[in-house]
C-alpha cells in the first residue's frame, strides 16, 4: 500500500470515529444511553481500523520520511481518540444526571 493510502484511510477513519464519538454524545444528551453506546461501539471500530494504517507507518512499510501530511493524518487519528474517550466520560456524567433527576421526580 503506498503513502497516499495509509494517508487516505488514517483521515477517514479518524473522522469516522469522531463522528460516531459526537453521534454518541448526542444520544446521550436526549438520554439514549442504548443509542449512544452502539456509536461509541462503532467509534472503538473506526479507531481500531484506522489504527492499522498508523500501524503501517510505524513499523516501517513505508521508508519515506514523515511529510507534513503524515503528521497531520496521525493527528486526526489521535486527536479522534482523545475527543472519544472524553466524550466516554461525559456520557457517563450524562447517566449520572439522568438517574438524579429520575430520582427527583
Amino acid at each position: 500500500m503506498d503513502l497516499e493510502q495509509i494517508i487516505y484511510n488514517l483521515v477517514l477513519h479518524g473522522g469516522n470515529a469522531r463522528a460516531e464519538a459526537y453521534e454518541a454524545l448526542d444520544a446521550a444528551e436526549r438520554g439514549d444511553f442504548e443509542e449512544a453506546e452502539k456509536h461509541l461501539e462503532k467509534a472503538d471500530e473506526e479507531f481500531y481500523e484506522g489504527h492499522k494504517y498508523q500501524n503501517m507507518l510505524t513499523q516501517g512499510e513505508q521508508s519515506e520520511a514523515p511529510n507534513f501530511l503524515v503528521i497531520h493524518a496521525q493527528d486526526q487519528l489521535m486527536t479522534a481518540l482523545a475527543e472519544k474517550n472524553l466524550i466516554k466520560r461525559m456520557i457517563e456524567l450524562y447517566k449520572r444526571v439522568n438517574r438524579l433527576e429520575k430520582r427527583q421526580k
